[in-house]
């Protein structure tokens, strides 16, 4: 694999959410190399508010089960052609990281410390990208899942705010329009 070095401007614009992976494994070191990168990001007080529980090699099949479980009812019932095709949207990625923040009870820490996860998450996708793999970034209801939160080892105060997968691609989805500087700022005091 060749690193394609992007711009950040490439990178900002570049990056789309791939919803379609090949089903290519991403290698557990690339994944750690972004996040030790990625760590970077700004946060208030240089808390560093996040934690991650990744998979991306053999315990990426439990987290399929474990996916399954939760999402897919009866599915005991289907056959193994339905289960196949209803379980793709989970085994087609590469690899997960699961992103948890504290919950602190003071709003302003609570917002500061999602904020920079945010922006971690966004530094996790650019670097990603700038390495020839792509990402979506979910934020699906079973996250607050009780059997989820504990499989995940997730502790009271803590909360699961973004299911990252993260893998190779064969095309890249076209870019919608955004909205122009124009549209969206009003200048102080007009």
């Amino acid at each position: 694999m060749s690193e394609q070095i992007l711009s950040v401007r490439d990178a900002i614009m570049q990056r789309r959410s791939i919803k379609k992976f090949n089903g290519q494994p991403v290698e557990r070191e690339d994944l750690m190399a972004i996040i030790d990168d990625a760590v970077w990001a700004p946060n208030h007080g240089n808390r560093e508010p996040w934690r991650l529980v990744v998979a991306c090699g053999k315990e990426i099949v439990d987290l399929h089960h474990l996916l399954r479980d939760l999402t897919i009812p009866k599915w005991q019932e289907l056959s193994s052609e339905d289960l196949a095709k209803q379980m793709m949207k989970f085994t087609l990625p590469g690899g997960y990281a699961f992103v948890i923040v504290p919950e602190d009870a003071r709003q302003k820490e609570r917002l500061e410390d999602y904020a920079a996860a945010s922006t971690f998450i966004q530094n996790i996708q650019l670097l990603a990208w700038d390495r020839g793999i792509g990402s979506c970034w979910k934020t699906p209801a079973f996250l607050d899942n009780p059997k989820f939160r504990e499989a995940l080892k997730v502790q009271p105060g803590e909360r699961v705010i973004a299911m990252l997968q993260v893998g190779y691609f064969d095309e890249v989805p076209k870019g919608r329009e955004r909205k122009q500087a124009a549209e969206i700022v009003t200048v102080f005091g007009e």
